[in-house]
């Protein structure tokens, strides 16, 4: 089990508020069981007081523990991970005064955020692909805290002037109501040509336009899935799609990504796929081909070819999240070509549906992402967006509109920093930490480190204690796996990223000790 279904499945809603005199805000519990799956391996060196105060503390910031959540005793706590009652009452005290629990006799020790103390950068991110940290201020972190955490970068140079002839064309739309639930026309133009000249034929009544990629991820599951049905997934995988998928009932069913590189799995085993779709029957799967987030593999054609035609062997809706499609940093910055022909192929299996975004293409603000599916399926996602949003902003779109005139440019600027953000983060780190395995990624955003031991919980909790926020692998697992990895970004500035290399060398001789 994850750590993220662990924590939702084993935390329970308290049945009504603690009493005032109390002095304590419950909202939930946190069971024994939950906790130790929460924390994974915590402990690898050094006194295990601390470690496991890091490792809760780091679950607090990391978002996976929420605040206002009731730890398990100190005895049944002890119990559970197998320590003295001595050593989880130290790690309490300890978390109480670094401000992150507050214990009282008779209602327990709840996880707290710090209040007072510094105020978060307004440069620093405070959301994106992953957990998004709970807060900072007054933590006890450095406070030159770097986030290696979240996959977001800087807006391109271009995008200003997208928005000053955005504006330019807004008087046209004034004399309407705003409301677009299926999107602007001309950005659906604008996408469907893309897909076209990519080589999947698309029509404008094919697209629906979204509040980015995560809410057209959220609408496909809540219009498909039902409570029990299977979803499979890779594994690892995005976070918020797993998130997406669970809270609209389903149960994941994991499956490899593979890595195709020396020493590793050939790659996308299209054998194994399609048994899993003959023996678990799942009503939905979600890929992600291209520059895979976190290990950045890329499906070759014919495991394409193969996906497809193993979803229309069995009837299931096969989402491909190309989010990340443009991002190739190997290849010729003004190159408009694909690494690899779209997941959907020549477009006409009702089977594949792409979901796309402007957020890692352009900037993540714009918030703007679409859905290529069927006309029918559309229309079906545009009724249960209603409940949600209505309709995307109607200046962003036609913002992302002017970055799709300019897309060479704009992209060609974005694919020269990212490689050269790349390339200094894997030179840093292999100087640092010549111990770990970090293959290098052809695109993407993000960085799949091989710890070489099953430390990732440890290392991430002894990470942030240093300063720098980074995820453990079994994040952006359905089954808790990959306890032997951590997730990097590289899209942070230089400077940031060498003091973070340093303080993450000095977490892992912590963790090994």
């Amino acid at each position: 089990m994850s750590t993220a279904r662990a924590t939702r499945d084993e935390v329970r809603p308290t049945a009504r508020p603690a009493p005032a005199s109390a002095g304590l805000d419950v909202h939930r519990h946190l069971s024994p069981a939950a906790a130790v799956r929460l924390l994974g391996r915590w402990h690898a060196g050094g006194p295990a007081y601390v470690a496991l105060a890091d490792a809760l503390r780091a679950a607090v910031l990391a978002g996976t523990l929420a605040p206002h959540t009731r730890l398990p005793s100190e005895r049944d706590l002890a119990t559970a991970l197998g320590v003295s009652r001595t050593t989880t009452a130290a790690a309490f005290r300890r978390l109480r005064e670094l401000g992150f629990a507050r214990s009282r006799t008779g209602a327990g020790t709840v996880v707290v955020l710090p209040h007072g103390g510094r105020r978060r950068s307004a440069a620093r991110p405070a959301g994106g692909d992953a957990p998004a940290p709970a807060g900072l201020a007054g933590t006890g972190v450095a406070a030159d805290l770097a986030d290696l955490s979240q996959a977001t970068s800087a807006a391109p140079s271009g995008l200003h002037g997208a928005y000053g002839r955005a504006l330019e064309r807004l008087p046209e739309h004034l004399a309407g109501g705003g409301y677009e639930p299926y999107g602007v026309a001309a950005l659906r133009e604008a996408v469907a040509a893309r897909f076209t000249a990519r080589g999947t034929p698309t029509d404008p009544d094919q697209i629906l336009v979204t509040t980015g990629a995560q809410h057209a991820i959220a609408t496909l599951a809540a219009t498909l899935l039902g409570t029990g049905d299977r979803a499979v997934v890779q594994s690892p995988t995005y976070y918020h799609a797993m998130e997406a998928m669970r809270r609209a009932g389903a149960r994941l069913v994991a499956l490899p990504v593979g890595r195709g590189g020396p020493g590793s799995a050939p790659g996308f085993d299209v054998g194994l796929f399609e048994s899993t779709l003959r023996q678990v029957s799942p009503r939905l799967v979600y890929l992600v081909p291209d520059f895979h987030n976190p290990t950045g593999y890329t499906l070759t054609p014919d495991e394409r070819a193969g996906v497809r035609e193993a979803a229309a062997r069995h009837r299931v809706t096969v989402i491909g999240d190309e989010t990340l499609t443009d991002l190739s940093l190997d290849t010729d910055p003004h190159d408009e070509g694909d690494v690899a022909p779209p997941l959907a192929g020549d477009g006409t299996s009702p089977y594949l549906v792409t979901v796309g975004s402007a957020s890692k293409s352009f900037w993540g603000g714009l918030r703007v992402g679409w859905v290529r599916a069927h006309p029918d399926l559309v229309a079906r996602l545009a009724r249960t967006r209603q409940s949600a949003d209505i309709a995307t902003a109607l200046l962003e779109q036609l913002a992302v509109v002017e970055l799709f005139e300019d897309r060479t440019a704009v992209l060609a600027e974005r694919r020269v920093m990212l490689r050269e953000q790349r390339d200094h983060v894997c030179r840093l780190l292999a100087d640092a930490l010549p111990d770990w395995d970090v293959p290098v990624p052809p695109g993407g955003l993000s960085l799949w480190a091989g710890l070489g031991a099953p430390l990732a919980h440890a290392f991430a909790a002894a990470a942030t204690a240093e300063g720098v926020l980074v995820n453990a692998g079994p994040t952006f697992t359905p089954d808790g796996s990959s306890t032997d990895r951590v997730r990097l970004t590289f899209s942070r500035p230089p400077d940031e990223v060498a003091g973070a290399v340093r303080r993450l060398a000095a977490a892992w001789d912590r963790v090994r000790g």
